[in-house]
């Protein structure tokens, strides 16, 4: 699929098909984040009775086994699926994603929802993966980075609506309630994706012995550790944003999804204007992106404390960290070679290790007792060992060059 052989109507139709299940994936990824103290009540009442710090910090491993989902899924579906047509693909996987959250909504223990959020997250990098390619196709030379902001927008789009409205739910009818609108989300992207995506083929010559061989390129390694330590500093405040909200500055429950559409807002803006500026000049927003989210994780540690000044911090936080989302997602499209499929959806597994990783580490600070504000300054460690790497790799790049590219930023 191209400009040159479909029409614009129609390019649009699958773009936007896809991008409904992007922002089933942005729902059922980040609607727990704010949900986090219901769901410690409601399946681990015990231990929140007796210690809620511990509660909240056990029920983080739901987010860090969506993440584990993720890491394990997306190169292992991504290398399997390259040969076959990706429009079907596409359908496959959002159908699964749809059984797998509606999983959640059913399942009554603790250790079951956590293998249903395990389950979740294996389809979600081959389908944010395959998406971008078909949209970078689209878009054509010199826009790939505008194509995968677009997919990303439905992600973006579910933290400034699907995110807070969940949030609501979930607090008002119980966290399930939440999940139920996501798997009526995915419901909805597979019948739009069955519709509106044309034929789109896949490389039937590929195996997953071919798609392998990316991991034998170093500037690979170097793009993936970006983003699963950088990025893993936005997932270890991110997952915190409710206790931040409601225990440091002092605000009631319902606040939360209005913090949160600030955060969706802010990440909305940033992945539109991170797909324009990766497209102009790839290395300079990457590395300025990094250094500016450290920045802004460290005055949300100092700022917390008045939820206004939290408030715009937040948003601030949400528009810089989506910055980096289309920019690193490029990048390591541009130093794959001839892999793409893999590390297209590679990438969704290196921002996954970053959510497990920053959820994990902002959950034993807390437990430390080192206050709710502990995972800000865990973000802004976090990103500026991102940014090392990001400069060790481009220094290394400079001196030895990689693997060929297929379009230059």
């Amino acid at each position: 699929m191209n400009p040159s052989t479909e029409s614009r109507g129609a390019a649009k139709r699958a773009l936007l098909s896809l991008a409904i299940g992007s922002f089933g994936i942005g729902m059922t990824e980040f609607v727990i984040m704010g949900l986090l103290p219901n769901i410690a009540s409601d399946l681990l009442p015990a231990l929140s009775a007796t210690s809620q710090e511990d509660a909240l910090s056990q029920a983080g491993w739901l987010i860090s086994l969506y993440a584990l989902g993720v890491v394990i899924g997306a190169p292992t579906i991504a290398g399997f699926v390259a040969r076959y047509p990706r429009h079907r693909v596409m359908i496959v996987l959002a159908l699964a994603l749809t059984v797998f959250n509606a999983l959640t909504v059913v399942l009554p223990t603790f250790e079951l929802v956590g293998i249903s959020r395990f389950l979740a997250g294996l389809p979600h990098g081959a389908y944010f993966g395959i998406g971008a390619l078909v949209a970078a196709d689209v878009m054509g030379p010199g826009n790939r980075a505008k194509g995968v902001a677009f997919i990303l927008t439905g992600l973006t789009v579910a933290n400034v609506v699907g995110v807070p409205l969940g949030t609501y739910l979930g607090q008002e009818f119980g966290w399930r309630a939440a999940f139920a609108v996501v798997a009526f989300v995915f419901a909805v992207a597979t019948l739009c994706i069955t519709f509106f995506v044309p034929k789109h083929p896949g490389e039937p010559g590929r195996t997953m012995r071919q798609e392998l061989g990316v991991f034998r390129i170093r500037q690979v390694w170097f793009t993936l550790g970006v983003g699963a330590i950088g990025f893993g500093g936005f997932f270890a405040v991110y997952s915190y944003i409710a206790p931040l909200v409601t225990e440091v500055a002092g605000s009631p429950e319902w606040v939360v999804p209005i913090v949160l559409v600030l955060m969706g807002l802010g990440m909305t803006a940033g992945n539109l204007v991170g797909g324009h500026l990766a497209d102009i000049d790839l290395r300079r927003t990457l590395l300025f992106g990094l250094a500016a989210m450290a920045v802004v994780f460290a005055l949300l540690a100092v700022l917390s404390f008045w939820i206004v000044s939290l408030s715009l911090i937040v948003l601030i936080v949400g528009f810089v960290s989506s910055v980096l989302s289309p920019t690193i997602q490029t990048r390591l499209m541009d130093v794959a070679g001839d892999n793409q499929s893999i590390a297209a959806a590679m990438n969704h597994s290196a921002l996954n290790i970053g959510n497990s990783l920053g959820a994990f580490l902002g959950g034993v600070v807390i437990a430390l007792g080192w206050s709710y504000t502990a995972p800000a300054w865990t973000g802004a460690a976090l990103a500026l060992a991102g940014l090392l790497i990001a400069l060790l790799s481009y220094r290394v790049e400079a001196r030895r060059p990689a693997a060929p590219v297929l379009v230059a930023s």
